[in-house]
C-alpha cells in the first residue's frame, strides 16, 4: 500500500539520514562503550562461573542468576548495558559513550530502578590484573548485594 508518490517513504529516509548524521560525532565514543561493555561481561561471567559452583556444590542451584549479553541500551542511545536477573531482581551495568560505568540497582522490576552509582572508566579497574580500584571495590560489592537480595525468599 504505497502512498502517493512514496511521500512516507522519502521522509522517513530523510529522517534516518538526519539522525545518522547527528550520531555519527558519537560513533568513537559508543564503540569503546560497547568494547567497555563486553570487557566487562567476560569479567562479570567469570566471576560469576565461581558463585554458580559453589551454590551448586552448596545443594542450592535455584539461587543461579541469568547474565545477559551486551546490547544497546534501553533507554539511552548512546550506551551499552548488560544486566543481572533472578526473577523479578535486575542489576544494570550501563557503560556510556562518555566514559562513564553506571551501576543500577539492585532493585525489583516494576519498581523504582536505583540506587545508581556511576564512576568514570578512568578510575581503572576493568582490565584483569589492575591493582583494585574504586570500580572494582563498587563492582564487588554491587554484584554481591544483587545476589543477597534475589536470593532473599
Amino acid at each position: 500500500m504505497a502512498g502517493a508518490g512514496g511521500q512516507l517513504e522519502e521522509a522517513l529516509e530523510q529522517l534516518g539520514k538526519t539522525l545518522a548524521d547527528r550520531e555519527t560525532a558519537h560513533g568513537e565514543g559508543l564503540e569503546a562503550a560497547r568494547a567497555t561493555a563486553t570487557a566487562l561481561h567476560a569479567r562479570v561471567a567469570a566471576a560469576l562461573e565461581h558463585y554458580h559452583s559453589a551454590v551448586e556444590a552448596g545443594g542450592a542451584p535455584q539461587l543461579r542468576v541469568e547474565l545477559t549479553p551486551p546490547r544497546v541500551d534501553e533507554k539511552h542511545v548512546r550506551s551499552y548495558e548488560f544486566d543481572l536477573r533472578r526473577g523479578r531482581h535486575r542489576g544494570l551495568f550501563v557503560l556510556k559513550s562518555r566514559g562513564e560505568l553506571t551501576l543500577v540497582g539492585p532493585f525489583r522490576t516494576g519498581k523504582s530502578e536505583g540506587p545508581c552509582r556511576s564512576f568514570p572508566l578512568d578510575a581503572g579497574g576493568l582490565v584483569e590484573g589492575e591493582a583494585l580500584s574504586e570500580i572494582d571495590r563498587a563492582l564487588v560489592e554491587f554484584i554481591s548485594s544483587f545476589l543477597e537480595e534475589a536470593a532473599t525468599p
